[in-house]
């Protein structure tokens, strides 16, 4: 059980958000006269009040909303809570979308302290359900369905694409086949073929979104702009090669140039990482050879299902 401590907004973007007390939360949406609300994944941010209260005794003079926070939150540790809870409070209901953020150094936090909690200890959330919410309220929290569908999200590699010179063909549709497959596409991302850009975003999607499953699609190939399978390997804890192995020995039965693929796949904490061919065709055929056994990989991972051969409990 927690406890509201402060409830801040800010009415620009780059201002410090002001503790108000008491405000509306709309649905799909956010705090009502905030200026980072929208339709996205991080409407709503929220801080552990024990953090905060950490932070000032090492001697920040901070005021609530400081942070960028909306909600100031007693009684929970949020890093430490999967992707996924609920938070209730009354008819309000927020679902936790991202832990952390990116720092910006920049910030006067920072630049006084030489340090800031924000990007480690605070979440952001989506609104539910929308309603009133004040200082003093309860909050419970509510764990992830162990039964939710796998999370995914799709990044496309291509300069061209990247620069619009290019039409985005193939990452829609894996979208459309994962969603089909029953799967909750949470992100998806053109990029620039740079090896840096990807790794980066691997690493937020894996971490800070927790999204289990992440197909990209180009930059497997012998160019020199080609980079994909690098960014994978670098970011990965360990290597799951057997699928792409798969998919490239299956390939091979439909086209010989499937040789030249130097596709990857990896496992990077609970995410798994597979590389994909570039062109929609390829990416099609993947999928239909892939998607029907992927979900057993996946269950072991996040321990939905038992190993291979384990009797059932």
């Amino acid at each position: 059980m927690g406890v509201v401590r402060a409830v801040c907004i800010s009415e620009k973007k780059g201002t410090e958000k002001q503790n108000v007390h008491r405000a509306k939360l709309v649905a799909d949406f956010g705090l009502k006269g905030d200026a980072h609300a929208g339709n996205w994944h991080r409407q709503v941010s929220l801080l552990s009040y024990e953090q905060i209260e950490a932070f000032r005794q090492i001697g920040a003079q901070i005021e609530f909303g400081a942070f960028g926070e909306n909600l100031v939150v007693e009684g929970f540790d949020f890093k430490t809570l999967p992707i996924g809870t609920r938070f209730r409070c009354n008819d309000v209901i927020l679902e936790m979308t991202q832990i952390g953020k990116e720092c910006h150094h920049g910030c006067r936090i920072f630049q006084t302290m030489g340090d800031c909690i924000m990007p480690r200890e605070g979440v952001f959330a989506e609104v539910i359900t929308g309603g009133h919410i004040k200082i003093g309220q309860e909050v419970t929290c509510i764990p992830p369905k162990a039964d939710r569908p796998y999370t995914a999200a799709v990044i496309t590699l291509s300069d061209k694409g990247a620069a619009g010179l290019r039409e985005d063909k193939s990452g829609p549709a894996i979208v459309e086949m994962l969603k089909s497959a029953g799967y909750d596409v949470k992100e998806t991302l053109l990029l620039a073929d740079e090896q840096k850009l990807l790794e980066k975003e691997l690493i937020r999607l894996s971490d800070q979104r927790q999204i289990n499953l992440i197909f990209t699609t180009g930059g497997t190939g012998f160019s020199k702009r080609d980079r994909t399978p690098e960014a994978t390997i670098a970011v990965c804890d360990r290597m799951a090669n057997g699928i792409a192995e798969a998919i490239r020995n299956y390939s091979m039965t439909i086209t010989p140039r499937a040789m030249f693929s130097r596709a990857v796949s990896g496992i990077r904490n609970n995410t798994v990482i597979i590389n994909l061919p570039g062109s929609p065709k390829a990416v099609k055929e993947s999928l239909e050879f892939l998607l029907p056994n992927l979900e057993h990989g996946l269950g072991i991972l996040t321990n939905r299902e038992n190993e291979c051969g384990a009797p059932s409990l």
